[in-house]
Formats: structure tokens, sequence, C-alpha cells
């Protein structure tokens, strides 16, 4: 009788085992399977939350089958304790794998809403976007200008809502005196900060949160400048007629405000270059108006002759050589061009047309140059009739 009812034991195990091993392979394939979301879905991982709450709002949702199953695959992939907050984009037929991945690798959320604080070089905007989950593309929804009356309802409502989005995006040639006061219009920083370095501030995107000090805003706005500076210094050509990092932040910064499309600042930043070599003065206006407005937001009008003629630290048509400081803050682009310019005989250049988008006209010769002054006056001229 014993060895009937061990015989009977060792099949119901064998049996057991093999509908567990069953079950654990389909359990497997539904895991990585094509998931029953007929079109893509945002996704809000709260600050605070668990898995298994993410697990409920996905079936509740209609993206997984099991929400007891997609917890069990990823306690089982060791990815339970590495959820992270965010918004996450779940496309279309997403497997819970996918989704597993998505909402444990961490990195910018893909999806939701968000608040940018753009500051211009004429202007600061503040634009509300959300992601179209059907698209995966941003739809502008508000923008406005901070300083111009009050902001829309939507601004308040996305701006107190679980899951939303901030970021400063600061354009390329923005001074540093512009920047804090833009920042001090962003509602959801705190405290008060001095004015930095002009050009010790990368021109970039950055991530903020609510309650986030302007201070500590700043400070990552420098960090991210000293390196792309040290970066580019590490890798900057030979016998440049430049002493230090500083020099080229100076010089950056002077081809960052000449520049009109991003493919000539190699160009431009070889005239300034040929022109050191030969002890020539540099004579660009953007230098002159820094002297006069000290950063503090843009002249908004031509230049005077009293102001080309006028003796400040900033005037390259007076002074020998670069000016004290930079006059504005320069990208990466504008960095790396100023250590390793194009190879050229360049030492003049005047705008095509007058949209300063079209660019330069370069020249070796002050005579091809002055032609080009006069082609580039007739179109004023004819602007004026």
């Amino acid at each position: 009788m014993w060895r009937s009812i061990a015989s009977n034991a060792l099949t119901f195990l064998v049996v057991a085992l093999f509908l567990f091993g069953g079950v654990l392979i389909w359990a497997q394939r539904e895991y990585h399977a094509q998931g029953p979301l007929t079109a893509p879905i945002c996704l809000e991982v709260p600050r605070g939350t668990n898995m298994r709450a993410v697990s409920e709002d996905l079936s509740d949702q209609g993206a997984v089958k099991s929400a007891m199953m997609f917890r069990v695959g990823a306690d089982y992939g060791d990815k339970t304790q590495a959820l992270k907050a965010g918004s996450y984009l779940v496309p279309e037929g997403a497997s819970m794998s996918e989704i597993t991945d998505i909402v444990t690798r961490g990195g910018a959320s893909t999806c939701g809403t968000e608040v940018v604080y753009r500051i211009g070089i004429t202007r600061a905007t503040v634009q509300v976007r959300a992601v179209d989950p059907a698209t995966g593309r941003y739809e502008e929804q508000a923008s406005f200008d901070p300083g111009e009356g009050d902001a829309p309802e939507i601004y308040a409502q996305v701006k107190d809502t679980t899951g939303t989005r901030f970021r400063v995006a600061l354009a390329e040639g923005v001074t540093s005196w512009q920047v804090v006061a833009e920042l001090n219009q962003i509602d959801v920083l705190e405290g008060e900060v001095d004015v930095p370095e002009e050009g010790s501030l990368a021109p970039d995107s950055y991530e903020i949160l609510p309650g986030d000090s302007r201070a500590d805003v700043i400070a990552r706005m420098k960090e991210r400048q000293e390196v792309i500076l040290a970066q580019a210094w590490a890798n900057r050509a030979s016998g440049l007629p430049l002493e230090s990092p500083e020099e080229a932040l100076i010089l950056a910064s002077i081809i960052e405000k000449e520049t009109g499309g991003p493919q000539e600042r190699g160009e431009v930043a070889s005239v300034f270059v040929n022109r050191l070599d030969k002890g020539m003065r540099l004579q660009t206006d953007p230098t002159v108006i820094y002297g006069i407005t000290k950063g503090e937001g843009p002249l908004g009008r031509g230049l005077r002759r009293s102001e080309l003629d006028a003796e400040t630290p900033w005037n390259t048509y007076r002074i020998d050589g670069l000016p004290p400081t930079p006059i504005a803050n320069p990208g990466r682009a504008s960095i790396e061009a100023a250590l390793n310019p194009a190879d050229t005989d360049y030492i003049y250049f005047v705008a095509k047309t007058l949209d300063p988008r079209d660019g330069h006209n370069f020249a070796v010769t002050l005579d091809e140059h002055n032609r080009n002054v006069a082609a580039y006056r007739a179109l004023e001229a004819q602007r004026d009739q």
C-alpha cells in the first residue's frame, strides 16, 4: 500500500511540476506578448507610488490584461524597486515587459504637460504644452509674456497639477542680467540671486521643480558652462591668439552675437582670429552695444556715430584686442568655433541682406569688402524709399 501511495504521490508531483512549468512558460509569453492597447496613452507615475498602484492604473486604462501578472513579471525581473516617477508615453500594443522598461529606466518624462519658461534675446515667453499620445508630439496649449498682464487660466491649472514638468530654456546669446531678470518672474522658483559673471551661463534647457531656488538653478547653468568650456579648451586648435579659456569665452560671445546662422560660425570666428593675429582691431558693433547697455536688455535702435566713437572698455573700434569681459552667454557651438575656427584668410564681413538670417558676405581685401558694404547700403536705401 505504501508503495502505491508513494507512486501516486510521485506521479502527482511530476504532473504538478509539468503544469507549473507550463503555466510559467505561458506567463512569460503573456508578459512579453503584444499588449491590448489600441491607442497610445499617457501614464502618470506620481512620486511615492508603488508598482501595485501603477499596475492597477494600467489595468484600468486597458494597457495590461492582468495587473497581478504585470507585478509578478516586474518582480521576477528585479524591477519593482526601480520604479521612476514621471509621465510616460505607452505606445499602442506595448507588452507588459516593454511597459515595465518604460517606467523603470528613468530619464526625462516622455508625455504629459510641461511648462517651458523661454528666455530669449528680445523677449521671454511662458509656453504651456502637452504631448498628444496619438502622435507623441507636443501641442501648444498657451503662450504668453510673463511681463504683460495676467497669466491665462490654464497656466494656473497645470502649475498646481501633479505630474506637470517645468523647464527653463535659455537662448544662445542672452545676457546674465536677462537670465536673472526672467528667473525672478518664474513663480515656481524661490529666493534671490545676484547677476553672475557675463558668459558664465550655458544656454540650454534645464528641468526645474517647484520650490527650487534661483541660486541653485544659476549654479547648474554655471557648472554646465564650465564643463563645456573646459572640454573645448582641451580640444582647441594650435596657434590661436588666445591665452586662456576666459579669453576664448570672450571671443565666443562676440561670435555668438555676430552670427546670422549656425552654418557660418566657423567663418565668423576665422575673421576675428585673423584680425587678432594681424593686430587689427575687431571693430564689431555688438561690443559697442554692450558698452552702452551692459547687457540689461536690447538696445532697440541703431548705433549712433557718437557711440561708435565713444571710449568704453568694450568698444572694439577704440580698443585693441578683446574687450575685458564676454558680452553675452555663448552656446557650445560658438565656444567650439572660437577654439577651432575655419581655415580662411577672411578679415572682413558684412550682412548679405537686411535679414540677419541670410548670413554674411566675407572678404579678404578692403576693396572687396567695400563693394560688399556698398551692396548692403543699396539695400538699405531701397528699403527707406
